[in-house]
């Protein structure tokens, strides 16, 4: 799998509800601006966007009620110019949890999903997942009221499976995870993603 073609520096956060500090923590430590979006204004001159995990409807219903619901869609497909060079590319989008069940929502993620289909916040676990594109070392998914991925349509990469299960996948330039990346020490993820190197 090709990493990004470029490393991207000004990542958007949809911050209106969620692990929005979380996510921001991580590109701190990776050197990358965190913007969060709150209005249609903010897109502008993004990189790429987090779509955290919190819960799913009341994201929705507040993405609704801000007016972000066309400019986020818009965004996420639209390509933007990268700057050094005369190519445009597609915004990279990485989807959490919650995320994900807004990308499937919005059109946007050819998945199905069932919510909450690994338990309650009660039944938290994680689990050491194999996803060869980070190399090796195995990563440490973690897992909140998760969704399950029940089935994948045309265009979609699957990269990392639980039980059977896809629990992180790609299309195109979305990637999208049933864990939470953002609550570990592993920065690998978010590395891979916004096109920065890492050890393997």
């Amino acid at each position: 799998m090709k990493k990004p073609q470029f490393p991207s520096h000004k990542i958007g956060i949809l911050a209106i509800h969620g692990d929005v500090a979380e996510h921001a923590a991580v590109l701190a430590e990776l050197n990358l601006e965190a913007v969060e979006v709150r209005a249609a204004k903010d897109f502008k001159n993004l990189d790429g966007l987090i779509l955290p995990g919190g819960e799913s409807t009341t994201i929705y219903d507040l993405a609704k009620t801000y007016g972000l619901i066309s400019p986020l869609r818009k965004f996420i497909v639209t390509p933007r110019k990268n700057l050094p060079t005369t190519k445009y590319q597609l915004p990279t989008i990485l989807a959490t949890c919650a995320g994900l069940i807004l990308l499937v929502k919005f059109g946007l993620l050819n998945v199905e999903v069932e919510r909450n289909a690994y338990g309650r916040q009660l039944n938290s676990f994680e689990a050491d997942l194999k996803i060869p594109i980070l190399g090796s070392r195995k990563f440490p998914g973690i897992f909140i009221r998760a969704p399950k991925i029940l089935r994948t349509g045309k265009g979609v990469e699957i990269l990392a499976e639980f039980e059977g299960a896809p629990v992180f996948v790609r299309q195109r330039n979305i990637f999208a995870a049933s864990f939470h990346p953002e609550l570990t020490d592993d920065l690998r993820i978010h590395k891979f993603i916004f096109g920065l190197k890492f050890p393997q």
